[in-house]
């Protein structure tokens, strides 16, 4: 969590349209937060301070006023809400690369312009990750979309030999924190069907806690494979043949994938109510458990 932050204040002429557009284009390729009607907030690094020297320097010539500070804390703001405000930032640029990955994913074989888009939404995604300074969960999701709709050699119906539950009982799982409706879904799998006793942990590089079993991460066992979000290759791993657990997964991947492969709406609903709670100051754990409980009605209500 930083300590310190470089507020840039700053003031243009009235008349001075095209600075203040430049301005503000480079104030977001920066990944600096908006702050207040004339101000923008960065870590405090060597890296941003040059940034911002410059553009105050760029103001100044434009005829503008501008004021760099060094400030360890902002009145009214704890560094954990100004960090959740940057990731909030980061997670709309993230999702907004979300409806073009669906739309292609949903196809069996992309065209040579959709491959272009892909390519296209692969270096957005980079230029996001850059500025990416808290590590905002929403990028695991989008590093997974775009993984399946670059790989569509991708085969869910071979993804090894049944797993054996017993094997699994009593341990640590791990998952990326602010769980969305295939990460909470997926933990109610786990702890209905595969190992009740399922502990949870939450973090975004599983090397921290070597005890625990990733699911829901990039380039892990137990996360999206070809067609299939983390709860279907979890049903498909364990062997998981109840009917309405089969419906679940329909409904988890529609809204997870937004590709509508089953038609299923019943999730958006669920997904909006899971959203708001990770928007609110509930605990990841938290949000497993009430998420948990929806899950098991959800469940109840289909078989």
């Amino acid at each position: 969590m930083p300590d310190k932050w470089l507020l840039l204040l700053y003031g243009l002429p009235g008349k001075s349209g095209g600075a203040r557009v430049s301005l503000w284009r480079q104030l977001k390729k920066s990944g600096a937060l908006p702050f207040k009607t004339a101000a923008s907030l960065l870590p405090d690094t060597p890296e941003h301070d040059e940034r911002f020297q410059w553009l105050a320097q760029q103001v100044r010539e434009a005829g503008g006023e501008a004021t760099l500070l060094r400030v360890s804390e902002i009145e009214g703001l704890r560094a954990e809400d100004l960090v959740r405000q940057f990731n909030e930032a980061r997670a709309a640029d993230y999702e907004a690369l979300r409806p073009a990955l669906s739309r292609i994913a949903g196809k069996k074989k992309p065209t040579a312009a959709e491959r272009a888009e892909i390519e296209r939404c692969a270096q957005q995604f980079e230029e996001i990750r850059r500025v990416d300074f808290f590590g905002c969960p929403r990028a695991q999701d989008v590093e997974m979309l775009l993984t399946r709709v670059a790989d569509r050699d991708g085969n869910p119906g071979k993804a090894g030999a049944i797993l054996q539950t017993r094997k699994y009982a009593g341990r640590t799982w791990l998952t990326r924190p602010r769980p969305h409706i295939d990460r909470v879904g997926s933990a109610w799998l786990i702890r209905r069907f595969i190992d009740p006793r399922a502990k949870f942990v939450f973090a975004t590089d599983p090397a921290r806690h070597p005890e625990a079993l990733p699911f829901d991460l990039t380039g892990v066992e137990f996360s999206h494979h070809g067609e299939d979000c983390t709860f279907e290759t979890l049903v498909r791993r364990f062997g998981v043949t109840d009917a309405a657990v089969r419906r679940i997964a329909e409904i988890v991947h529609d809204v997870d994938l937004g590709d509508d492969k089953f038609g299923r709406t019943e999730g958006r609903g669920l997904d909006l109510v899971l959203r708001g709670w990770a928007k609110e100051n509930v605990s990841d754990q938290e949000i497993l458990d009430r998420g948990g409980e929806c899950f098991e009605a959800l469940y109840l209500a289909l078989a």
